[in-house]
């Protein structure tokens, strides 16, 4: 009887533990903490792309919260993060939906920030979805067709350099500038070598020369000086007879001058007109009368 109630004893233990296991493994699995003092931070998201319910939240890559929610908000997702007490977030932290693993799991990673100013946990905060394979391979079938006509491009480019630089003609065209190369620097090296006397003449000349017009601007800097002065001098004199001249004609073309009324005087104008229209008919009559008879004058002297 009483190693009956032992054995019972024992496997009333066991089960007892066995269950307290479970229920410790099942709260972890899901998240379930006993004490309540817990921080809520609601984040919305464009596309949350396969983030589930009880999905982790980390902090730095450390894993400090689960998602509690998850419910559409009109055109965005809105996402209930549920992060340990301890946790510490600044106004500048960021929520991002990051891969958790190449089998496509889903994980929020929160950046603290830097500011002093601590978060206002009770205002919805804006995440964003970095991608993952998914949307990686969705972004490369969007561009399939333009990879294609880029491939064809290069194969075509590939096919034309080939059909360039395939040709035996190219290489020997190739060799045969070199070589024109290397013989044209042989033969210039060697013009070089022959010419070295008459370079170093050449320079020591140019040398010479100019020292000899560095000390003739030295002895003749007085005279060109004054030869500066002199030319600035006539340039100013200049300067005040265009302006006289200017001032002349502007008061000739205004009539300021005696000048200007006589050339623009309307009635002297007309008087010299006149004037030579009658020398000019006195002028036909004199020439007639001497190719005829020659000039009659009918004058009364007494």
């Amino acid at each position: 009887m009483k190693q009956t109630k032992k054995t019972e004893i024992k496997v009333g233990i066991t089960v007892a533990v066995g269950i307290i296991l479970f229920l410790w493994i099942f709260g972890w699995a899901k998240n379930y903490r006993l004490n309540s003092e817990r921080k809520i931070v609601k984040v919305e998201f464009g596309s949350v792309a396969g983030l589930e319910t009880g999905d982790a939240v980390t902090i730095n890559g450390v894993r400090k919260g689960y998602v509690e929610d998850i419910r559409n908000s009109g055109n965005s997702v809105l996402v209930t993060v549920n992060l340990d007490d301890d946790v510490k977030l600044k106004k500048d932290a960021t929520f991002s939906i990051l891969m958790l693993d190449l089998m496509g799991g889903k994980k929020i990673e929160i950046n603290p920030g830097n500011d002093t100013r601590e978060l206002n946990y009770s205002e919805i905060q804006t995440g964003k979805f970095l991608g993952d394979i998914s949307t990686a391979m969705a972004m490369l079938s969007s561009v399939q067709n333009d990879l294609v006509d880029v491939i064809k491009e290069v194969k075509i480019s590939l096919t034309n350099l080939n059909d360039v630089f395939g040709k035996k003609e190219f290489f020997e065209n190739l060799e045969n500038t070199v070589n024109n190369l290397s013989e044209l620097t042989v033969e210039f090296k060697s013009l070089l070598k022959n010419q070295k006397p008459e370079i170093e003449k050449l320079v020591k000349n140019s040398n010479a020369l100019a020292e000899n017009v560095n000390n003739m601007i030295l002895e003749n800097k007085n005279n060109l000086r004054t030869t500066v002065e002199s030319a600035s001098t006539v340039l100013h004199e200049m300067k005040k007879l265009i302006t006289k001249i200017n001032r002349l004609s502007d008061e000739t073309v205004n009539r300021k001058n005696n000048l200007g009324k006589i050339l623009y005087d309307e009635n002297l104008i007309k008087n010299l007109k006149s004037s030579l229209e009658k020398l000019n008919k006195l002028s036909g009559i004199l020439i007639e009368q001497l190719q005829n008879e020659g000039v009659n004058v009918d004058a009364n002297i007494f």
